[in-house]
């Protein structure tokens, strides 16, 4: 009976340490690499559309988001970033669609439809931005994605000088419905996925 005490004892002092460790490294990834608050452009993240090709929850939560820094004077333009990646819907342009009928000109918006992940998001939006001599950007993504995208970003301007960005990452509001235990799981799956890749 002790023995089996001492072990359950330890195994809650294991898990207890491991998600210290998982939420420590989590929240202290850089969430910036500069001090500056306008940019020239914003990009906004990528996440699929509904099955019927309509903005998803979270679509419409990061385009608002993006689309209200962007009356805020924080860039004049928008890139919206992804592709078919989950269904036939090419992501970047349903949230352009979106952001078109909420007002913002065609003319401020541009779209970067190839992406299937996060490092494809940064890597193909950078090389849009340096086709017209743009090196700023802020990156609206939803909150729970943005430590993974941060680390993305640090390891891009690391590994692709030539495509360096001084960027700050910024979070979206969560979908009306997504309660406390979908945020915690989402939370709980990136803090992994980042503690694997740093």
């Amino acid at each position: 009976m002790k023995l089996l005490r001492r072990s359950l004892l330890l195994l809650i002092a294991l898990a207890f340490a491991y998600v210290l460790i998982l939420f420590g490294n989590y929240v202290t990834l850089p969430t910036h690499n500069t001090a500056a608050t306008h940019f020239d452009t914003i990009v906004v993240l990528g996440t699929p559309a509904n099955p019927d090709g309509s903005p998803s929850p979270e679509q419409r939560t990061r385009v608002l988001e993006g689309i209200r820094e962007y009356r805020a004077g924080v860039a004049p333009r928008l890139i919206m970033t992804g592709g078919p990646a989950h269904n036939q819907f090419v992501e970047a342009h349903v949230m352009a669609q979106f952001a078109e009928a909420q007002g913002v000109p065609a003319a401020d918006l541009l779209e970067e439809g190839q992406a299937q992940n996060t490092i494809q998001n940064i890597y193909y939006s950078a090389q849009i931005m340096h086709a017209h001599n743009w090196s700023s950007a802020e990156v609206v993504s939803s909150p729970y994605h943005l430590g993974r995208t941060s680390l993305i970003l640090t390891t891009f301007d690391q590994r692709q000088p030539a495509l360096a960005l001084t960027w700050r990452t910024h979070p979206a509001d969560w979908p009306p419905q997504d309660g406390l235990f979908t945020r915690l799981t989402l939370y709980s799956a990136e803090a992994s996925r980042c503690l694997s890749l740093h």
